[in-house]
């Protein structure tokens, strides 16, 4: 929540017409960040651009005529905030969406650094606050990774309408009101967004609220087969056509032979020198890993984002990014004495 004392900081504000705009907002912040994460395919961009709207919204409180619901307002605000940031700046890709084909493990590692990769998202930051499996499933299945990727392909304002209009199932007419458009423009862009998308393949669900015992069973079998650096054990837990992708090196690889071939030779890693922590992401099974470092403790070092396919991996996205652990809410480091 915005502090008190930054808000009085505003000049030129009326605070007497703002003193019940915490209590009618504070309740949506939690899927406005989802949305803002949609839309940018960034943790930290989506926390900056809440900020951004709870600010422009208290700015603008005393104007709000009641004339749609708060909700659509903050909306309203969030996508237009979003927009805003996006001119001019490059999508936020991972390899796979890069257009080149897929790898092998014998090839260099090509690091890009100067890509805004996609960001992975904690499921805790967006889970609603209830208890309904069919309510959670629906937030997750909006932040798939799979889903939000290939929302980085679309032009901003198709993936604003997109957004809007099948996410959050506004009419045109709504969807138009928000973005200063007519409906005519506002089906135009759905229909080329949503050809889009169908292009990417995105339309089946990866979520799960609760592991069956088999993908539970699978999940102890892959952080035990990476604390024993177990490449053959790796490959059995696969599907055939598993894809394994890490920003930021552009490189993809496909099937377990050239995965397992990758881990086993490009992995700095040895066995009993990288435990696993679990959490979740984008509505997937997710890992901190960390790496033993000289001094016999561990660093991060990886965070895996798995999408299954039964009791298989089907796709793991790898994102090389100390950053996102404490947003995961990861320890810095583990001790010496840590095991799997």
């Amino acid at each position: 929540m915005i502090a008190a004392a930054r808000l009085d900081d505003v000049s030129g504000t009326d605070t007497s017409t703002t003193d019940d705009f915490p209590a009618q907002s504070e309740a949506y912040r939690r899927e406005l960040f989802a949305h803002c994460y949609r839309m940018m395919g960034s943790t930290h961009d989506a926390e900056d651009l809440v900020q951004e709207t709870y600010l422009r919204a208290w700015r603008s409180y005393g104007a709000f005529e009641h004339r749609s619901s708060m909700r659509t307002w903050l909306y309203r605000i969030a996508t237009n905030a979003c927009l805003t940031a996006l001119d001019g700046r490059a999508r936020r890709p991972l390899p796979t969406g890069l257009g080149a084909p897929s790898t092998t493990a014998a090839e260099p590692l090509e690091e890009r650094l100067e890509v805004p990769w996609l960001e992975p998202v904690p499921d805790a930051l967006i889970d609603t606050d209830t208890r309904d499996p069919a309510a959670i499933i629906s937030a997750r299945e909006s932040v798939r990774l799979a889903f939000v990727a290939a929302l980085q392909n679309l032009p901003p304002l198709q993936r604003a309408v997109l957004v809007l209009r099948d996410v959050l199932a506004w009419r045109a007419a709504e969807v138009a009101t928000a973005l200063d458009t007519s409906v005519a423009s506002v089906n135009s862009a759905l229909q080329r967004a949503r050809a889009q998308m169908a292009s990417a393949h995105v339309s089946e669900s990866s979520v799960v609220v609760d592991l069956s015992a088999e993908q539970q069973e699978l999940l102890e079998r892959w952080t035990n087969a990476f604390w024993e650096k177990d490449v053959e054990e790796l490959t059995a837990l696969f599907t055939a056509d598993a894809v394994w992708e890490m920003p930021p090196f552009a490189g993809w690889y496909q099937t377990p032979a050239v995965i397992a071939e990758l881990i086993g030779t490009a992995c700095p890693g040895q066995r009993n020198e990288m435990p696993m922590i679990p959490t979740w992401a984008n509505g997937q099974p997710a890992f901190g890993l960390y790496l033993k470092t000289e001094d016999g403790s561990f660093e991060p070092f990886q965070l895996q984002v798995l999408q299954l396919e039964g009791a298989a991996v089907r796709h793991t996205a790898v994102f090389f990014d100390a950053s996102l652990f404490p947003i995961f809410g990861l320890p810095d480091h583990l001790p010496a004495d840590t095991t799997s």
